[in-house]
């Protein structure tokens, strides 16, 4: 592949991930915020079983990539703890999402390239570019300068949401290891195909023990409000797409690099009222404006 067309694939991947990424998390506030679907462990599982489900179909029946056997125990314990460490950023952040904002949530979880580099240099002892780290220290201020004042401030969603950002940089470096490691390599659908069965196993017995009533409930606001099932079907393969595209990337650039582009996205979204993490930017303050009136919009909504 030239340089160019892998340029311009690696844009495409990107691309797909912001589009996905923005998609599950508007999604995600308005079933947990907007709707009344207050199951978030529940809300994640179904996003896993979708994972699951949709790459066994691209891998056994269209063949997109070959099916790769898991080689050795080592590698089987490295997939399953990205798998729990996935299921923990992913509840802990639909957990905050019940109680923060969108645009504050992301804000917080534009720290991420910070504990990415850091847990980078502990597990593999790489070190970038002292540009690099450079660099991060104005995302964090960004961060801390634009989450000051919040009203909209929540002790416990607050220590969920920094739970999950650290959480998400544990596994973007794992899951780049996972991909890249000449021993243990898998290509992103397969590490997908493998991870997700084990977390909807860890999800399952959390789903029954802290959201007894999840069923019941379910069926009956799906009885009341007839979308709730088409919004749950979009908003779970939007989960699958996210996910392969945040694999995807991760095996073309780093587990760095990643996080910096989720950080660049987490300002685009990270904007309340007219806050923006990447000054002088227009395009970012535009989209930061958006995403505090889709915000406000979902604090309003009606439901149908």
């Amino acid at each position: 592949m030239t340089s160019k067309k892998e340029a311009l694939f690696i844009a495409s991947l990107i691309i797909l991930w912001y589009s996905a990424n923005i998609g599950v998390l508007l999604l995600n506030k308005f079933l947990l915020s907007s709707y009344g679907f207050g199951f978030p462990i529940f809300l994640t599982m179904c996003h896993m079983s979708a994972c699951a489900v949709l790459s066994y179909i691209s891998i056994v029946f269209l063949k997109i990539v070959p099916l790769q056997r898991i080689k050795s125990r080592s590698q089987f314990l490295r997939i399953a703890t990205l798998s729990i460490v996935f299921c923990g950023s992913v509840v802990g952040g639909n957990i905050s999402l019940s109680y923060l904002p969108v645009s504050f949530n992301q804000a917080v979880g534009a720290t991420t390239p910070f504990f990415t580099a850091v847990f980078a240099y502990l597990m593999t002892f790489k070190r970038e570019a002292w540009v690099t780290y450079a660099a991060l220290v104005p995302v964090v201020t960004g961060v801390v300068i634009a989450s000051g004042g919040e009203p909209s401030f929540h002790l416990y969603g607050f220590i969920m949401c920094v739970s999950a950002t650290a959480a998400r940089a544990f596994k973007s470096v794992l899951q780049g290891i996972l991909l890249s490691s000449e021993g243990e390599m898998l290509n992103s659908m397969n590490l997908l195909l493998y991870m997700s069965p084990i977390a909807v196993l860890v999800l399952l017995p959390a789903t029954l023990l802290m959201e007894p009533d999840v069923l019941d409930v379910t069926l009956s606001l799906g009885m009341k409000h007839r979308l709730m099932w088409l919004l749950l079907s979009i908003n779970s393969v939007a989960a699958y797409l996210a996910n392969l595209s945040n694999f995807l990337v991760t095996k073309h650039t780093s587990a760095l690099t990643l996080q910096d582009e989720k950080g660049k996205e987490g300002g685009r979204k990270g904007g309340n009222e007219g806050k923006s993490l990447v000054l002088g930017e227009l395009a970012d303050l535009a989209a930061a404006k958006i995403a505090a009136k889709f915000d406000t919009w979902f604090g309003k909504c009606q439901i149908w």
